[in-house]
């Protein structure tokens, strides 16, 4: 395989297109069967997996087929395999199931290409180029709190795995900027101020309590709440902007994308309001109120007609906690009925929901503070940086730094470790926020990941030689089994953020990075001939065996990929102050630091 600047890709596409051959010449009747690859859960198998055999089977038998059974159907897949210099060998198990085992030369060569040529050449391409990412969402009405966390966290990190996929993503703060919250407090305001001689300042510094008090009078004052509407009827007519591409953008959009909906016919008339009514659903999606006013259905279906219309996004993603899917189930299908959206959901344009779950104390209640308020997102990160900036105190690190360098450090890996936190769960699930957990350096979490990550810059930087150097020692063999296995993991990386990607699942990144991290871990204690310190004085031989080609080559595939998925996916700060080695940032790119997690990203 020769060296050049192409992308190796993702295995499983490649071993995917030479069964798509053998598909044709082995059942050349059956056009509509796409390969089945899957990874060996089992490695004493193989690295890949045909799985076609079964099904096959249960189309052909009966036909007057040549085939017997499933497990001849897989030797003929087997043997009609196009001659390739990625696999090795194969071998069948079971009833059918072909096992791919790769050629450790191919890999070798595959990661050597890989690393010569560039992280940017890793990147897996997806079936769209543009994509809008509506995430965080605020109230401006009300502080940010630990239930924008997920959103936030999440949100930025679907829209880095997209960009680094080489997908356009505009991303949208969906700041909530009007609405009954608005309603509430303009006529509270009026009340409390008739005159109107509150100062700014003092308005915005109790906005959160000014809110909370008029929500009360809202709730228990059947008047107040009649005016409080007529105020939101009047703001919307007024066509008052707070916000660029927050809710109040797209006001002026939502006559005219109700008036096609009209058109439709998919608008009627029930119980004094407009409504979308869809199949299956026990109430119908309201698009216009008895008062006049609008809600947040009209505002999103105005946002996803303008997003697919003037922004010309192929794939909108909305985030939001999972209580809010058959809202968004409603606003697509009404798209699609439409005609704004494609029936089939695997086709493009397409509207997806990307739901998360809530973020709990240990007490297994939802995260608030003892006087059970909403805990603010903003004293949650202060928290964060607190326990790290002590803990490195404790390890005797305020006399090595400058001050400075110690708020920077406790901010990366503090910052850093609640992101982590909330990414390695499945994004559906509800999850413990537990700082002593997310801020231990054993297990699946940042700190572990840091540590193994510094270790990896340590072993390069004491080798007294830089990257452009250990590119130049040439393609490797992977003679030792742990070898391997780092190996192959390097190159799946391709498909793996093309899985995440697709499924919008950041976890399946992290998995793969903890175990990639795992793997180094065994590497670097099994396949050191000399150990390390040895190593680093030998390194200006010419005659540098294989095995510490394979140490360097493998330690900078890992560092690659390390930097990929922290500075492209999670935006965790991969400081090398973590400490044992020096002060470093080697990934993070923003200077402010990650208070920006506080605030609304776009």
């Amino acid at each position: 395989m020769a060296s050049g600047p192409r992308n190796v890709g993702s295995l499983k596409q490649q071993i995917a297109k030479l069964f798509e051959e053998s598909l044709r010449r082995t059942v050349p009747d059956e056009l509509d069967v796409d390969p089945a690859i899957a990874s060996c859960q089992n490695p004493k198998f193989g690295d890949y997996q045909c799985n076609n055999a079964m099904g096959l089977w249960s189309k052909v038998k009966g036909k007057g087929a040549q085939f017997k059974g499933p497990q001849p159907i897989g030797q003929a897949l087997m043997k009609n395999l196009p001659p390739s210099e990625m696999i090795e060998s194969c071998t069948i198990a079971g009833p059918g199931f072909v096992n791919v085992i790769l050629s450790k030369h191919w890999m070798a060569q595959s990661i050597h290409n890989m690393l010569v040529n560039g992280i940017e050449t890793w990147s897996p391409e997806l079936p769209v180029k543009r994509a809008v990412v509506d995430f965080s969402s605020p109230n401006i009405a009300k502080e940010m709190h630990v239930g924008h966390l997920r959103s936030t966290i999440i949100g930025d990190t679907l829209a880095r795995m997209l960009e680094y996929s080489k997908v356009e993503v505009l991303r949208r703060n969906h700041v909530g900027d009007w609405g009954t919250q608005f309603g509430m407090l303009i006529e509270y305001l009026f009340e409390k101020f008739p005159s109107g001689e509150v100062s700014s300042a003092q308005a915005i510094g109790d906005l959160e309590a000014f809110y909370k008090a008029s929500k009360q009078r809202f709730d228990s004052d059947p008047a107040f709440k009649e005016r409080a509407q007529k105020a939101v009827v009047s703001l919307q007519r007024l066509g008052v902007h707070l916000e660029e591409k927050g809710e109040s953008f797209y006001n002026p959009y939502i006559p005219g994308v109700l008036e096609l909906l009209n058109e439709k016919g998919l608008i009627e008339e029930s119980e004094g309001s407009r409504v979308i009514f869809i199949e299956g659903k026990n109430i119908p999606l309201i698009v216009v109120k008895k008062d006049g006013g609008y809600n947040y259905a009209s505002t999103d279906l105005a946002a996803l007609w303008y997003r697919l219309n003037e922004e010309k996004a192929e794939w909108i993603i909305y985030l939001t906690d999972v209580g809010q899917r058959e809202h968004f189930e409603m606003v697509f299908t009404a798209a699609k009925r439409a005609g704004w959206l494609p029936a089939d959901d695997s086709k493009y344009p397409k509207a997806s929901h990307v739901g998360f779950g809530l973020v709990l104390g240990e007490d297994g209640k939802r995260f608030r503070t003892r006087s059970t308020e909403t805990v603010k997102l903003v004293d949650l990160l202060d928290e964060a940086k607190s326990r790290c900036r002590e803990a490195l105190i404790q390890r005797g690190k305020a006399e090595e730094w400058t001050t400075e360098e110690l708020d920077k450090t406790a901010e990366a890996v503090g910052y850093g470790a609640v992101k982590y936190a909330d990414l390695k769960n499945h994004r559906t699930t509800n999850y413990t926020f537990n700082f002593d957990q997310m801020l231990s350096d054993k297990g699946n979490t940042a700190v572990y990941l840091l540590y193994a990550h510094a270790r990896i810059c340590s072993i390069i930087r004491r080798s007294g030689k830089d990257i452009e150097e250990l590119k130049k020692i040439g393609t490797v063999e992977l003679t030792h089994p742990d070898e391997r296995v780092l190996g192959l993991h390097l190159l799946q990386f391709p498909e793996i953020v093309e899985e995440a990607c697709i499924n919008l699942l950041p976890n399946v990144l992290c998995e793969y990075l903890y175990n990639l991290s795992e793997d180094f871990t065994r590497f670097y204690t099994n396949c050191q001939k000399p150990r390390a310190e040895t190593l680093v004085s030998t390194f200006s031989n010419k005659n540098l065996n294989t095995m510490y080609k394979h140490q360097y080559i493998c330690f900078i595939d890992q560092l690659k990929s390390a930097e990929a998925c922290f500075e492209y996916f999670s935006g965790v700060e991969a400081s090398v102050n973590i400490l044992p080695t020096l002060i470093r940032t080697l990934l993070g790119r923003h200077k402010s630091g990650y208070r920006r997690i506080a605030s609304s990203i776009n």
